[in-house]
């Protein structure tokens, strides 16, 4: 289990001073492996990891005139290391440094990730069985359907979360990759052997086959599996919108003393949130498809995907990191409104346990189309009328109650036959 309280914030991740740290770690765990098999002095290694540093300004400043990132970032670091600077990145390309130094940030974002997520778990597991047995209407088409649970909504949340943690633990592995194979991936001029012994001191294991740069694949699929994290937020968040609105009123955001919701509606408690939450959902999407874009690069390298990452790769890891903080705070102090959820559920007189009746009369030897009928038409008699009251309409129908006792019309009614298999679902997935 990953420690929450040692993560650093996402945002430090992406700092230019943890990057350029990232960079240093490759050089350094390159300079102990040739070092191991004897290419350069052990000395000489002792002597850069007492002295290797830098100052993320001045390799800005040396930048502006080489126009070159890992040039000028060398050039500060040997600016403190001195002569024994000359060993640092001896038979290496930029892409090996880059590429390597990335899979270390995108590792440890993802572990901040799975932090957040494994929050989020807990937050909507505790919810579920807080409201297990609160009985609301389940709606397809935003039509009131039948009767399911707070509960059994949010076990769906928890399973689709729970998807999630098993695809971006997998992921983890799959983004742990790092490469020393020099220009255009060949091994001209450091051996394998390198790259194998530096990997295993930063934590990676060496790339299958790459070229001059790691393969833009796992990259794009980083992103992706990203992109489906925020959409299962932005699902969640679309729910809660749904369930807010006032003529339903079944849950909403936590709305804090002092809180105000519009500038001319004093009356008014908005779905900030969760809107917010849709919104950035959208921008995590964007990033998955110019990932894509990036896989097709020239030949053996170009950097045309060079410039896409610097914006998506952190964005989209801070975007999630943020989206997953504020969707368990808003699972964690959701209002939720069990009156309501009644009051909703016995629209119309209980239009909704319309199947319930059907099956009652075919179970009495009627005919399918003769039962759908003689129930469609009482449940189109109550529907969307003040008074309208199917309950009413049902035990007063002669077709119906020569077919069906009172007792056993009122356990159509009985919303407790739409659940008792739902604690099936309650425990696979341990609530």
């Amino acid at each position: 289990m990953i420690d929450r309280y040692t993560l650093p914030e996402m945002g430090n991740l992406w700092s230019e001073a943890y990057k350029l740290k990232t960079w240093l770690q490759v050089e350094i765990a390159v300079c102990e492996a040739q070092a191991e098999l004897g290419y350069i002095p052990a000395e000489a290694v002792a002597e850069i990891k007492a002295k290797a540093n830098f100052d993320p300004k001045r390799v800005l400043e040396i930048e502006a005139e080489v126009r070159h990132d890992v040039i000028a970032f060398l050039t500060n670091v040997n600016e403190y290391v001195g002569d024994a600077g000359r060993y640092i990145h001896l038979g290496l390309t930029s892409s090996d440094v880059l590429d390597t130094a990335l899979a270390l940030q995108l590792v440890a974002s993802l572990d901040v990730i799975l932090q957040r997520l494994e929050d989020l778990i807990q937050a909507i597991r505790n919810k579920a069985k807080e409201h297990r047995y609160t009985v609301m209407i389940g709606r397809s088409h935003g039509i009131h359907a039948e009767p399911i649970t707070f509960g059994f909504k949010l076990a769906g949340w928890l399973a689709e979360v729970l998807r999630h943690q098993e695809r971006l633990q997998t992921l983890r592995k799959t983004i742990a990759v790092g490469k020393i194979s020099g220009a255009v991936g060949t091994y001209a001029n450091i051996e394998p052997r390198v790259e194998a012994i530096a990997c295993q001191k930063l934590g990676l294991k060496p790339d299958t086959a790459s070229t001059q740069v790691i393969s833009r694949d796992i990259h794009a699929d980083y992103v992706q599996q990203l992109a489906l994290v925020a959409a299962s937020i932005e699902r969640f968040a679309v729910e809660i919108r749904n369930l807010q609105k006032t003529d339903v009123l079944e849950v909403e955001e936590f709305f804090a003393k002092g809180q105000k919701g519009s500038s001319a509606m004093p009356h008014k408690r908005n779905p900030i949130r969760s809107e917010r939450l849709t919104g950035m959902a959208r921008l995590v999407r964007s990033h998955a498809g110019a990932a894509l874009e990036d896989v097709a690069l020239w030949h053996e390298r170009d950097i045309s995907h060079s410039s896409v990452e610097r914006v998506v790769l952190p964005d989209a890891c801070i975007l999630t990191h943020f989206m997953l903080r504020e969707i368990t705070d808003l699972v964690t102090n959701l209002l939720v409104y069990p009156d309501n959820m009644q009051r909703n559920l016995n629209c119309y007189g209980g239009v909704v346990f319309s199947q319930k009746v059907l099956l009652a009369l075919v179970d009495k030897g009627v005919s399918r189309e003769e039962a759908y009928a003689i129930v469609q038409s009482n449940a189109h008699t109550a529907w969307n009328k003040p008074e309208g009251n199917f309950h009413d309409l049902i035990t007063k129908d002669p077709r119906v109650t020569a077919k069906l006792t009172p007792t056993e019309i009122e356990l159509c009614f009985d919303p407790q036959q739409h659940l008792r298999h739902l604690e099936q679902v309650y425990q696979r997935l341990g609530i």
